[in-house]
C-alpha cells in the first residue's frame, strides 16, 4: 500500500490523540488482510467525546479528500463508532467496549503502531 495512505492513517490516528483520544494505536494489517490495511484504534471519555471524536476524523480525513463508505447514526449512549474508509476503518470506542471486545488480542498477528498526540512527551520503551 501506499506511503501516503499510512501517512493519512498515522496522521489521523494523531489528530485523535490530540483530540484526547486515549490509547490510539494502529494496526497494520497489510501483511494479513485483503480487505483493509489499516485499524485506527482510540478511546472515548463519554458518549458526547465519542461523537467528537468521530467528527474530528471525518472532518480530518474529509481534509485529505476522503469520505467513509458509510455514516452511522450515534445515539446517545453509543458505546462503539466505526467509520469504514475502505483501505482502513476507525474505530472509536468506549473504555467498557474496548475491554470488551479486545481488537488489539482479536487482531493479535497485526503489527500495532502506538500514536501519541502531537507535542506530547515520547513515552519510554517499556522494560527500560
Amino acid at each position: 500500500m501506499s506511503t501516503d495512505l499510512r501517512e493519512t492513517v498515522l496522521g489521523c490516528a494523531a489528530h485523535l490523540a490530540e483530540h484526547n483520544g486515549s490509547e490510539t494505536v494502529v494496526l497494520d494489517f497489510e501483511a494479513l488482510s485483503t480487505w483493509t490495511d489499516y485499524f485506527i484504534i482510540t478511546t472515548a471519555t463519554s458518549s458526547t467525546h465519542l461523537k467528537a471524536l468521530a467528527r474530528h476524523a471525518e472532518e480530518y480525513l474529509s481534509a485529505v479528500g476522503l469520505s467513509a463508505l458509510r455514516r452511522p447514526r450515534l445515539a446517545d449512549d453509543e458505546q462503539w463508532c466505526l467509520l469504514d474508509f475502505g483501505d482502513f476503518v476507525v474505530h472509536v470506542m468506549s473504555t467498557e467496549a474496548r475491554a470488551f471486545y479486545e481488537l488489539e488480542k482479536l487482531w493479535y498477528q497485526a503489527v500495532v503502531l502506538p500514536v501519541e498526540a502531537p507535542g506530547a512527551p515520547a513515552k519510554e520503551p517499556s522494560g527500560v
